[in-house]
């Protein structure tokens, strides 16, 4: 199992607001209350019924004890966390844990385990499938902030576990100068600008990357210039632009000291070319924002 998986207390409100929007104020499920005997005792089977990462298996427990203290999550023989979360599974109807406890309250917090394991597992696959399509070319591929409120944290543990990496996790912990950032100013002062914006960002003593946007080569010809620049990120550059931004790059003696960016409109069928130009990173919204929920359910038994 990955060792970076959320707390509880990183998560607890989402988990909170799960709970709440789906028993109401009066926390009632109405159904197995009137269908289910109060001290009957069942077992679900969480199983993967489609092809991909499995990923949330942490969360499981957590939401267990947040519906009822007396749900057990128990690991099936050969099925350790260690081994199946954060892998790709090619098998259908594969089991991963089993939950035993009151069927009232198992059956209360089936739907919510499953909309986080599915859409965890979801956000994994999406970021492998593109993981897996740069495969030896040295591009890595990273997430962005489009993430709904409350889930970025389990977002990007989800990306990390579909084998991509993370960008910066929100405004406060990296600079990105974006065009917004720069609005007015000319493209002479460009560099100027920069070198002002980098001195006061050292002055404040901490450790942060630093990152610049540009859409064309005439603009990153000038942040070649400014030193201090960590990253530049190239935004919606075709293919062959990217392949002169690299040759700048280098030209420049700055390979291995600043790293280039794609991003904007990365798909699957486009992702492999991106990175056969030589930038480092693609980053892709669509594998948070845009992921397909992997396809988990929960048999139950008594």
């Amino acid at each position: 199992m990955l060792k970076t998986f959320p707390s509880f207390d990183e998560i607890k409100e989402l988990v909170a607001l799960a709970k709440r929007e789906d028993l109401g104020q009066q926390s009632d499920d109405v159904t197995s209350r009137l269908t289910i005997a109060e001290d009957a005792v069942g077992v679900g089977t969480l199983l993967q019924k489609e092809v991909g990462v499995i990923c949330g298996l942490p969360i499981v427990e957590m939401i267990c004890r947040a519906y009822d203290e007396r749900l057990r999550v128990e690991l099936i023989p050969g099925f350790h966390l260690e081994i199946i979360e954060g892998r790709f599974n090619d098998q259908r109807a594969m089991p991963l844990m089993r939950i035993r406890g009151p069927l009232q309250s198992l059956l209360a917090a089936e739907r919510v385990i499953l909309n986080f394991l599915q859409h965890l597992g979801g956000v994994a696959t999406a970021t492998n499938r593109f993981v897996r399509r740069v495969q030896g070319t040295g591009a890595k591929i990273f997430d962005t902030r489009k993430t709904l409120p409350g889930y970025r944290a389990l977002d990007k543990y989800a990306v990390r576990a579909g084998g991509g990496h993370n960008h910066r996790y929100g405004l406060f912990d990296a600079v990105l100068i974006k065009d917004n950032h720069l609005a007015g100013t000319a493209p002479r002062d460009l560099a100027d600008r920069l070198r002002t914006i980098i001195a006061a960002s050292r002055a404040e003593r901490l450790a942060r990357v630093i990152e610049v946007e540009v859409d064309t080569l005439d603009q990153l010809r000038e942040v070649l210039k400014v030193d201090g620049v960590d990253i530049v990120l190239l935004d919606n550059m075709d293919c062959p632009r990217m392949t002169m931004a690299v040759q700048a790059r280098d030209l420049a003696g700055k390979k291995g000291k600043l790293q280039l960016e794609a991003s904007g409109g990365v798909t699957l069928d486009t992702v492999r070319a991106i990175a056969e130009t030589g930038v480092e990173r693609i980053s892709v919204g669509a594998i948070t924002h845009s992921a397909t929920a992997l396809d988990i359910g929960l048999d139950v038994e008594v």
